[in-house]
């Protein structure tokens, strides 16, 4: 096949019930494009017969290219996976559990011939998902929108449509936690949202449990501020006025004989609350020192195990080599 004009890439985890639907219903919108596409799907470590069956789609059409796991990495590297080998000049991202319907592909296709090199999708409607997810979703996106130093569009997830101009910027960030959606926006080029709703998963249960979610939120606001540094040292600062404000009063207090010496419970109360005060800041600070560990030990981001109808190249990017077998 020549090189593609468009590539999809799709991280799957454990979605065999879902598979059939997706390759029939993204197979009706690549046939219908105006240029030669490509899926990439990349078997985040699955645990069920999704990987037999990606080889399969493979056999059948050499359009659906394959790239394995040698254990679950998670959704994000997964998706950087798939950038690092999809070869289209534009590139759609979305998620294998059909929330994310290929239909919309050809509206971001429309957008990005206007000139625009982000398309992202907005969702609109997300009834399908539980109230509590929803809300927590909102609230976080909007916290983040006033933490972070970089404009991350709400209620814009990972679905979208990436120019190669955009995409080789991407593909230069190596970093291990990894924030997708905050990563393009910080790229920068021209973007533009393009809304839709959001459906229900076609068949079994979400990959995004509450700690996994709350995983990617704090990659999200570490990634992207420092502000919880800046928080906590605006703390100690309060603590320390506060103290000394209050050592002062005690001072006055002892020297005009006013009131009663203070019991132990005063002072079990003040040390336990000087005591979670420095907690909190060695904590937060631990964060982001742990997230320098994590970034010097230069890991490869993911392994891969296997590869079908993919060529590698492993001088591009320093992209990691495929796992050899004895």
């Amino acid at each position: 096949m020549d090189r593609p004009r468009y590539s999809f890439v799709i991280p799957i985890y454990n979605e065999e019930e879902t598979l059939p639907e997706l390759a029939r219903r993204l197979t009706d919108v690549m046939d219908g494009l105006d240029g030669e596409a490509e899926a990439i799907l990349v078997d985040d470590g699955s645990t069920d017969r999704s990987y037999e069956l990606l080889v399969d789609l493979n056999r059948r059409d050499e359009r659906f290219k394959v790239l394995r796991f040698s254990r679950n990495f998670g959704h994000q590297l997964a998706i950087t996976a798939g950038l690092d080998y999809a070869a289209g000049d534009a590139v759609v991202i979305m998620d294998g559990d059909l929330q994310d319907p290929p239909e919309l592909a050809p509206e971001l296709i429309a957008r990005w011939r206007e000139g625009y090199e982000v398309v992202y999708a907005i969702r609109q409607d997300r009834r399908a998902e539980p109230l509590w997810r929803r809300t927590a979703i909102a609230l976080f996106y909007r916290i983040l929108r006033r933490l972070v130093n970089v404009e991350i569009p709400p209620d814009a997830g990972d679905f979208r449509l990436v120019d190669r101009r955009a995409l080789e910027q991407f593909r230069r960030m190596r970093e291990s936690n990894r924030y997708v959606r905050g990563l393009f926006a910080w790229i920068g080029f021209k973007q533009i949202g393009v809304p839709y709703r959001r459906d229900a998963r076609f068949a079994g249960r979400t990959k995004y449990p509450l700690r996994k979610l709350i995983k990617l939120a704090t990659d999200g606001l570490v990634g992207f501020s420092d502000l919880p540094l800046r928080a906590t040292m605006m703390l100690g600062f309060v603590v320390s006025i506060t103290s000394f404000v209050l050592g002062i009063v005690a001072i006055a207090l002892r020297i005009a004989r006013v009131g009663a010496v203070p019991g132990w419970a005063s002072i079990v109360v003040v040390v336990s609350f000087l005591g979670g005060v420095q907690l909190i800041v060695t904590g937060t600070m631990g964060i982001y020192v742990g997230r320098i560990y994590e970034e010097v030990k230069g890991r490869p981001l993911y392994i891969l195990r296997d590869a079908e109808g993919v060529v590698l190249d492993e001088a591009r990017l320093e992209l990691p080599r495929l796992a050899e077998r004895p």
